[in-house]
């Protein structure tokens, strides 16, 4: 469930870029990496060591919110710039959408390399900020404080996000573009405002996950955004692309089910488990399960 709550959060940045764009933003698993890394950075930026021990209290409170927003506006910004660069000169010209598929995919390999060349193609160490202890057991599962914080962290981010989009200003203006952008302009909605916006909040979603990724797994990689990417693309499908809830309830019901499948079938058929329930989805409920756009959420 823990990797669940993972994938429920980059999902969440699927959503909102296809419900506005009805783009498949593969680039999406990178902006989450470069949220790994920054992280890592933000914790070297502050001093803490691999050899340090585990944050308390106060000080771990101020030190993994100070990570996280350094992650959330770094991913943010980046996909802000991606979708500036690398979409934003396609929608003006009307390219079709497969030109902006191919595009996401170029890009995504592109910032892979090019932190393989700076950082290399091994693993990097993240320093234990938060003790991984055990709080209780629930049905022979042990309960950690590092499971509860993710969990907690991803239900909260995505009701947030929900609540802005239903409620908001700004979000009325994402959900009128995703129903249908040419009224939206007619009434005076900044389309590339909203598209804008739209990157950004995905991004952040992808970084903070990134930051509770590195916090759980404590390792950092150029590739290691790839296989969380694709499953939480499957999130979104089985919740519903183009649905907030969906996007949540997809990405804690796949985790439950990678869990069920290494069980029943062994670990290593984990990631085959995942990516047949996405063919599985697609052949009977491509909709997804809840299967409303974002346009026509209500509020």
């Amino acid at each position: 469930m823990t990797a669940g709550a993972i994938y429920a959060l980059i999902a969440l940045g699927y959503t909102l870029v296809y419900g506005v764009l009805r783009l498949i933003n593969f680039a999406h698993s990178e902006i989450f990496m470069i949220g790994i890394f920054a992280s890592l950075f933000a914790i070297d930026g502050l001093g803490i060591d691999v050899t340090d021990s585990p944050k308390t209290g106060l000080t771990l409170a101020l030190t993994l919110g100070a990570v996280m927003v350094v992650a959330m506006l770094t991913s943010g910004f980046l996909a802000v710039a991606i979708e500036r660069i690398a979409y934003r000169p396609l929608r003006r010209r009307g390219a079709p959408r497969l030109a902006a598929l191919i595009t996401a995919i170029g890009v995504s390999l592109f910032l892979q390399e090019l932190f393989a060349a700076r950082y290399g193609r091994e693993f990097l160490g993240f320093p234990r900020v938060l003790e991984k202890r055990k709080l209780f057991t629930f049905q022979g599962a042990d309960v950690r404080s590092d499971k509860v914080l993710v969990i907690v962290a991803a239900v909260v981010l995505a009701l947030a996000l929900e609540r802005f989009v239903a409620r908001s200003r700004l979000g009325r203006g994402i959900r009128a573009t995703a129903q249908d952008a040419e009224t939206a302009a007619l009434m005076g909605v900044n389309i590339d405002r909203v598209v804008m916006l739209t990157f950004f909040l995905g991004g952040v979603l992808a970084g903070a996950a990134g930051t509770l990724y590195g916090v759980f797994f404590e390792s950092a990689r150029y590739d290691i955004g790839f296989l969380p990417g694709i499953k939480a693309f499957t999130a979104a499908v089985l919740g519903g692309i183009g649905n907030i809830r969906g996007a949540l309830l997809g990405g804690i019901l796949l985790g439950l089910l990678e869990k069920w499948g290494a069980t029943v079938l062994g670990g290593e058929w984990t990631d085959v488990f995942a990516f047949t329930v996405l063919v599985v989805v697609l052949m009977f409920r491509p909709t997804g399960l809840l299967g409303e756009s974002l346009g026509r959420s209500r509020a």
